[in-house]
């Protein structure tokens, strides 16, 4: 029996290299820290050498064809190597005429220049390898070259991928193992004489002692050694027990992820490197370092571990017996979900099977949490995985092989939201696998359209989507439903496609062969059926213009059924609505549909047609369906395509169902227009509630208020009043310069002066230390941002977004900083300028600004010190 059920989970593509910005803040990711100062000097050095790295790539591109010249010229005698090097694979950059002519210039074109190359194989600087021996071009065959000037364009392309990304990852990843393929088509001694030599003329493409050969060398080297080197053996999942699943994982995976670092305690190691491996096993058992994060620490397990008279395994399972653990992951949660964090925490990975679930179920109940934990730490694979030293490590993607039946929870279970999840996942997975077929599309639970659930991907398909198992495979054939007796089915009797049921299933319209005039009656009602079949409505009027040549041919009889259907079929129209804004498993269903009246059966047939629309795209997908066996024996040339099956849930929704019945009401229509519809209250409202709502909205301040502003030549009264505007703007109320102190004072003199405009009074009345001692020190973040904008820019923060914005520049910046962001910020520029005094708007949109700007001036700072912003709701779009 072969199982068809996987977990259910969103695709994972495998990282194929690795770049010089990820390996620098991998690290620090996984220990939960910032940069380091060496670690930054890392990023520093790639950025400044970015620009070298984009030329050396563009040269290398540019003279791609000399380079690959001169390798096949080393290798090759007797003909013209160069001519077999297929010009798309060699560069993205036309070479001009002078590039071909250099290039037919350094490539042996006749047979005279046989000697010549032998010579040259023997002169180079670089020492031959053993078994090496020039290929004869003519011997070799036009197959075989054409494969071999592509591979050698080949490492020299991902030499370049791997100079831009910066580091040679790329290069270990994808030449290691070529080797042994090679030796069994070609020479592998070939193959390095021809790197060696593409090493030397790129080389010589670059000016002496420059950055630029240092780098090419640098990685010119690294793929001469590892394509001498041998391939990697594949890693090997252990299996403790018959129920778990024994993989292998080719190295060249763990080779190209973001290996998650391991740490061991060894005697040696220094106190700081100690620590490190203590605030390592926190992170794992408690996914955070508690050390760091609360101040928390368990001083008497660290000095003993350090000590050594503890090993780490015993630290780790003192860990997971305190108080802290049980707190934290084991009483919030039920039964199930404590024993799939715990694997995580101690071993590293999620449950991987009902009957394994079902032994530390049965533990965690007889013996507590102290039981499990010994149960875990003591078994075989933690022994196998960590021993004694090693800290217990997330065995994800590219660490081992993983198994597909808990795919989906096990990448779940990894994720730092993991705790916040008290639901249980793998008993519920597992449980569906004992269940019958469930009545869902092969990707999992979700909201699909009835007739196409095999190639349908919707991530939003509900409101909770589920990670149910997935039974379909290749193998799967759908269950179709047609009208009509069961002996014209044609999977058991292939031969009755043709046959019409008659009555009992649905109206066939076929062309006739009758008089004119009854002919041409009979050809629109053939044309509109034509029109709903194959686009499933009828289209709209300007839709309908540009197939009006199309509808001409078929009602003068120069188009048959069958290729008005392919006309219409391969419209801009159809291909609008069932191609374009689809991907192409649904398109397939879709189209497979319309064209021959019933759903894919499974994958094997949506496969054909997946292989079709790769070679020849949306029309070939069209002729191959329309030119199809099944549709010349169903339908003809003459018999518009009718829907012959249907889904079993499709005809479940068709049917009238007793919950369905509406009892028939008398609704008479009203032309009512819509906004007096929408303003009729729908509940009795009394005096109190109709004057509340009267006075809601952009209430007569707006027009009451003054603007103080410095135009043309003022008096120094009016510079005074403007000064006291500004401090009533900022701080709330009007201020007495004499008895806070000689800052403020000498602020207002430089303004009365003209020394400053209205601008940069404003920044230095917020730089002052007054509105820090006010309106910073006393508050958190969030509340200071909200006095910022309504001080400066006179409304509330507009969304979550920009507290986020303005949180991190006051974070890592400071007040000061956050000040000069507000006032030189273009919102500020355009409503206040340099000359205009901040004050209170009354902004309109978002809609919640409103009301949060109403309570924030509505209320003085010192009477109200509640955060007002929170109360937007995180809502799509207030992100």
């Amino acid at each position: 029996m072969v199982t068809k059920a996987s977990g259910g989970s969103p695709v994972v593509k495998p990282q194929l290299y690795k770049t010089a910005s990820m390996l620098t803040i991998a690290q620090a990711e996984q220990q939960d820290r910032f940069l380091e100062l060496g670690e930054l000097n890392q990023l520093v050095s790639f950025l400044n050498t970015g620009n070298i790295r984009l030329e050396i790539a563009d040269l290398l591109t540019k003279n791609a064809n000399i380079i690959v010249a001169r390798a096949a010229d080393r290798i090759f005698v007797g003909g013209s190597a160069i001519s077999y090097l297929e010009r798309p694979q060699a560069s993205i950059i036309e070479a001009n005429s002078a590039d071909i002519a250099s290039i037919r210039q350094m490539s042996g074109d006749s047979q005279s220049n046989f000697l010549e190359n032998l010579t040259s194989v023997f002169q180079g600087n670089n020492a031959t390898p053993t078994g090496f021996k020039p290929i004869s071009v003519v011997r070799y065959g036009p197959s075989r070259m054409k494969k071999s000037l592509r591979d050698l364009d080949w490492f020299l392309r991902y030499l370049t991928y791997a100079i831009v990304a910066g580091d040679p990852n790329i290069l270990f990843v994808n030449i290691r193992g070529l080797r042994e393929i090679i030796e069994n088509a070609c020479s592998s001694a070939a193959t390095i004489v021809a790197l060696k030599e593409m090493k030397k003329t790129s080389l010589s493409l670059f000016p002496e002692n420059s950055i630029q050969k240092e780098i090419i060398e640098e990685y010119f080297n690294v793929v001469v050694d590892e394509f001498i080197n041998p391939a990697l053996t594949d890693t090997i999942r252990k299996r403790t027990s018959n129920d778990l699943q024994g993989l292998r994982l080719p190295q060249i995976y763990a080779k190209a992820g973001i290996s998650r670092q391991k740490f061991v305690m060894k005697p040696g190691l220094s106190t700081d490197e100690k620590q490190s491996v203590i605030s390592a096993c926190y992170r794992q058992v408690f996914e955070r370092d508690i050390s760091k994060a609360y101040g928390f620490s368990f001083s008497v397990l660290e000095s003993q571990v350090k000590n050594g008279q503890i090993s780490i395994k015993e630290f780790v399972r003192s860990l997971g017996k305190s108080s802290v653990y049980q707190k934290q992951f084991y009483q919030p949660y039920v039964n199930s979900r404590v024993v799939e964090l715990a694997f995580r925490h101690f071993l590293g990975r999620n449950l991987s099977s009902l009957a394994e679930f079902q032994k530390f179920f049965a533990i965690l109940s007889k013996k507590g949490l102290t039981g499990l934990v010994d149960s875990l730490i003591n078994s075989r694979e933690y022994s196998d995985y960590f021993n004694e030293e090693t800290v217990p490590y997330i065995r994800g993607f590219g660490e081992e092989p993983q198994e597909c039946r808990n795919w989906g929870t096990q990448i779940d279970l990894f994720q730092y939201s993991a705790p916040f999840r008290k639901v249980p996942q793998s008993i519920t997975l597992f449980s569906d696998y004992l269940k019958a077929l469930p009545d869902q599309h092969p990707y999992g639970r979700g909201n699909d359209p009835l007739l196409i659930q095999f190639g349908a991907i919707f991530p939003i398909g509900t409101k909770n989507l589920k990670q149910n198992p997935a039974p379909f495979g290749k193998d799967t054939r759908r269950l179709l439903i047609r009208r009509g007796p069961g002996i014209y089915n044609q999977v058991g009797n292939p031969s009755t496609r043709s046959v019409s049921v008659g009555s009992l299933g649905p109206k066939v319209f076929k062309s006739e062969g009758i008089n004119s005039n009854a002919q041409r009656t009979n050809n629109e009602s053939i044309l509109q059926a034509s029109y709903l079949a194959v686009f499933g409505r009828m289209i709209y009027q300007n839709e309908r213009i540009g197939l009006k040549g199309i509808d001409n041919k078929f009602l003068d009889n120069n188009l048959s059924v069958k290729e008005l259907i392919r006309s219409l079929a391969i419209s801009d129209t159809f291909r609008s609505l069932y191609w374009t804004p689809l991907y192409v498993c649904k398109s397939i269903e879709w189209i497979h549909y319309r064209l021959l009246g019933r759903p894919t059966y499974g994958r094997q047939e949506i496969n054909q047609y997946f292989n079709v629309a790769y070679k020849k795209g949306f029309v070939g997908v069209i002729n191959s369906i329309i030119d199809s066996v099944e549709y010349n024996e169903c339908f003809g040339d003459n018999i518009v395509p009718y829907e012959r099956y249907l889904t079993a849930n499709s005809v479940s929704q068709r049917q009238l169902k007793l919950g369905n019945i509406i009892k028939s009401a008398n609704l008479k229509p009203q032309n009512i227009e819509k906004f007096v519809q929408l303003g009729q209250s729908q509940t009795n409202q009394n005096l109190y509630s109709i004057k509340y709502k009267v006075k809601q909205g952009v209430s007569k301040l707006r027009d009451q208020q003054k603007i103080f502003e410095t135009k043309g030549s003022l008096s120094k009264d009016a510079y005074l009043s403007i000064f006291q505007a500004a401090c009533r703007q900022i701080f709330e109320r009007d201020i007495s310069t004499f008895v806070i102190g000689n800052e403020i004072e000498n602020i207002k003199i430089q303004f009365i002066k003209g020394q400053i405009s209205v601008k940069e009074m404003i920044n230095a009345l917020g730089k002052s230390s007054v509105y820090l001692k006010e309106f910073y020190n006393p508050y958190p973040n969030i509340k200071v941002i909200e006095l910022g904008t309504k001080h400066f820019l006179g409304r509330a923060p507009n969304n979550q977004a920009e507290i986020r914005f303005y949180n991190q520049i006051l974070a890592s910046c400071g007040l000061q900083a956050f000040i000069d962001m507000l006032t030189n910020s273009q919102e500020y520029a355009e409503i206040f300028g340099e000359v205009r005094v901040p004050f209170r708007r009354f902004p309109t949109l978002p809609a919640a600004n409103f009301p949060n700007t109403n309570t924030l001036f509505d209320k003085q700072t010192k009477q109200n010190s509640v955060v007002i912003v929170p109360s937007f709701k995180a809502i799509t779009g207030n992100q």
